[in-house]
């Protein structure tokens, strides 16, 4: 059987990429936003200040939900409470490592 402890990590970082998950579809939320946004003003240009707002409100409403998502993935990843008790189980390379790995999506 496997450790307990290799097998609480591995959980966390399945969960991490779940919550990583909603970064992606936040941006093809926004991306779809944005389409709408300039179709609409294509078929009505004398309301494109309102269209414009609305469409800047909505992709930040969206932009949190995918920051929310990346600090629930980072906690998860370094203040995990599964593995609270052994913390030295991971060096710091390999935290670093981790780190960079789930940046790389928002940066990329």
């Amino acid at each position: 059987m496997y450790h307990p402890l290799a097998f609480a990590i591995a959980v966390t970082h399945i969960a991490a990429a779940i919550a990583l998950l909603n970064g992606i579809l936040t941006t093809l939320g926004q991306g779809r936003v944005a389409a709408y946004a300039v179709e609409a003003i294509a078929r009505q240009p004398e309301a494109k200040g309102s269209i414009t707002t609305t469409m800047f409100i909505g992709c930040g409403f969206a932009e949190t939900s995918g920051v929310y998502g990346l600090v629930v993935a980072i906690l998860l990843i370094f203040v995990s409470p599964l593995i609270q008790n052994n913390i030295d189980v991971l060096s710091v390379p390999q935290q670093v490592s981790n780190l960079g790995a789930m940046l790389m999506p928002f940066l990329g």
